[in-house]
């Protein structure tokens, strides 16, 4: 069958398309930004790419109208505080209406367990997109989850942080709230099993693993799972408002995802009884397991895709496109030329750079920074990178966005995603035997200029360090 996905670039999405890829079907992935998107690691396989703007109705136009089964796994929970629900509805609109005109047999949507009356407005959100492609001409199946668990994944990232650096936890009251996890290997398993499965058109179903469990009971299977003993204490006093500064300060996640995840862990997303499991074959995971398969992808370095990817900022908004040109004009720079001893030592250098790996100068220097730029609201270092040895153009390595990423061509751009009074570039490029290491800042008035020569005395030893570490020595 000829299937549309839409936000393949998503966390979902990356591991959907190599699921329907395997199942035989022809895939047309929708994209936002072209650039995003690694069409060639699927070169022989029938996967196209189309550019597509769900917010913009004109461009929906790019999607053909020889589709059979469509995909929609479209959110913006973290783009902005209170304003998603508007932004979904659009681009629901948009969508449903160009499907509309199109030959698609059955649109899938991946949603959100909404079974109490009070729902929080992400929520609300996702049941007002089911509303909307509800009254489409097509057939809708809903798949409703809560929790997923899974190497990357936001709620797994979140729990391992809370885990990981807190033995000891004073936790807000709803982490006696209780959810039904569900690995990411269900959810992918769902996904695909419903395509054409004509006793889930026009239905929704609650999609969860096997156990009911409240978010303190997670937290400790967790660490159990890991080994490791961990005391919890819940406390009335922490308002929504402090508990979002509480996981935004602990964890690698966002504020603005902080205080939309807040709101929503107040409310249970328990399952609603139905048998689609066990009408498609489907054997639900345990928690414990889920988390010990994560761990497996994690260690073995084979991470698909992370939560971070899809985090929507400036960057993705404008699309990599609009950054991919360093400017000049009104630039203050710092330019490193150093000899390579190995080229390809160095480009695996190059693209190993940030997570566990380190900057390869000072890592306390750069972990101090990624506290203060926390302090400040920033996204901090905690987002580390999906995999220690490959990155791509649109993911995340630490504080920096990836714009633009070629082995072959020796080259590595990141543009700066911390709070600063401009903007900053950082670029990794091979030129004959040389290693040019290029930071780039375009400062914003009076304070941007005296934000960069008061870290001049710094640049000399981080900078002359990174190039000269990295153009002469190996990996360890």
């Amino acid at each position: 069958m000829k299937i549309l996905l839409t936000g393949v670039t998503g966390y979902i999405g990356k591991r959907l398309l190599p699921a329907l890829i395997n199942e035989g079907h022809e895939v047309v992935c929708a994209v936002r930004d072209q650039q995003r998107f690694n069409i060639d690691q699927y070169a022989k396989y029938p996967v196209s790419v189309i550019e597509v703007d769900f917010l913009e109705a004109d461009s929906m136009s790019n999607i053909p109208k020889d589709i059979d089964i469509a995909f929609y796994l479209i959110h913006s929970m973290m783009s902005s505080i209170g304003s998603f629900e508007e932004l979904e509805g659009t681009c629901a609109l948009n969508f449903k209406n160009r499907l509309s005109q199109t030959a698609v047999q059955q649109v899938i949507y991946l949603s959100g367990i909404v079974n109490e009356e009070q729902l929080s407005e992400h929520l609300r959100s996702r049941k007002n997109v089911e509303d909307i492609l509800g009254t489409g001409n097509f057939k809708l199946t809903t798949l409703r989850a809560g929790i997923i668990v899974g190497s990357g994944s936001s709620s797994f990232e979140i729990i391992r942080d809370l885990v990981e650096k807190l033995p000891l936890m004073i936790t807000p009251r709803w982490l006696d709230t209780r959810c039904q996890p569900i690995g990411i290997r269900n959810v992918i398993q769902f996904l695909t099993a419903v395509v054409a499965f004509e006793e889930a058109y026009d239905k929704s179903f609650d999609i969860g693993g096997p156990e009911i469990l409240s978010y303190k009971e997670m937290l400790l299977q967790f660490a159990q799972s890991r080994g490791m003993k961990r005391y919890i204490f819940t406390v009335p006093v922490m308002t929504p408002k402090l508990s979002s500064y509480w996981l935004y300060f602990v964890t690698s996640t966002s504020y603005k995802l902080a205080v939309n995840l807040v709101n929503s862990m107040k409310i249970e997303v328990i399952c609603r009884p139905n048998q689609l499991h066990k009408m498609l074959g489907v054997d639900l995971i345990p928690y414990q397991q889920a988390v010990s398969m994560a761990f497996d992808k994690i260690e073995q370095n084979e991470v698909l895709s992370s939560w971070t990817d899809a985090l929507s900022g400036e960057v993705l908004e404008e699309g990599l496109s609009e950054y991919m040109n360093v400017p000049k004009f009104g630039c203050l720079n710092d330019v490193r030329k150093h000899p390579i001893d190995n080229r390809l030592d160095t480009i695996d250098k190059i693209f190993s750079i940030g997570g566990e790996n380190g900057w390869y100068a000072y890592d306390f220097l750069w972990e101090l920074r990624g506290t203060l730029d926390k302090v400040v609201g920033g996204v901090g270092l905690r987002r580390g990178r999906k995999n220690q040895n490959m990155i791509a153009a649109g993911e995340t390595l630490d504080f920096w966005r990836v714009i633009f990423a070629s082995r072959e061509e020796g080259r590595l751009l990141l543009y700066a995603e911390m709070k600063l009074p401009g903007e900053a570039w950082l670029e990794f490029k091979i030129n004959d035997q040389n290693l040019v290491q290029t930071a780039t800042f375009r400062p914003r008035g009076l304070w941007g200029r005296m934000y960069w020569y008061s870290l001049l005395p710094m640049h000399h030893f981080i900078f002359g360090s990174m190039v000269q570490r990295i153009a002469k020595s190996k990996i360890q």
